[in-house]
């Protein structure tokens, strides 16, 4: 797999009938490793590892309602009263980030509420805060540590 702009990360890999799979930590499983998952597993290293945020408040690939459609959300971090912290949207490396990609995880805030979103194709990273009352993102440099929020 490509080199990504993350930290160096070691990760657990099985081989079966001719597929890799990665163990995901937050799932308790492995999955198969295409590039979406692999940015998708180093950005959960990087939340434990770097921002130290709890295991407990992570929450990998969920469905949720937008406008009456079925969505799939890539990670969520949830603040201890289970209001959502971080919410963050993994492309494969070769996609490249665009207005669309924010379009989308803005879409999917509007039912979440997340206080901070981040964007990553694992080579490029944006991180925002939300301001609700003037409906629009600020960016910013980094996410915030766990203990800092």
């Amino acid at each position: 797999m490509q080199q990504l702009h993350f930290p160096s990360y070691s990760f657990r890999f099985k081989n079966s009938e001719n597929k890799v799979s990665i163990f995901d930590e937050i799932r308790k499983k492995f999955i198969i490793l295409t590039p979406e998952e692999w940015v998708r597993q180093h950005v959960v290293r990087f939340l434990l590892e770097e921002k130290k945020y709890p295991k407990s408040l992570i929450n990998v690939e969920k469905v949720l309602q937008v406008n009456g459609l079925r969505k799939r959300y890539d990670i969520v971090v949830y603040h201890p009263d289970g209001s959502i912290f971080v919410l963050v949207e993994c492309k494969a490396p070769e996609i490249k980030i665009a207005q669309n990609t924010f379009d989308q995880i803005a879409q999917y805030n509007m039912t979440l509420k997340s206080q901070f979103l981040m964007v990553t194709n694992g080579l490029n990273h944006y991180f925002c805060i939300m301001d609700f009352e003037n409906e629009k993102y600020e960016f910013l440099k980094e996410l915030p540590d766990y203990e800092k929020r």
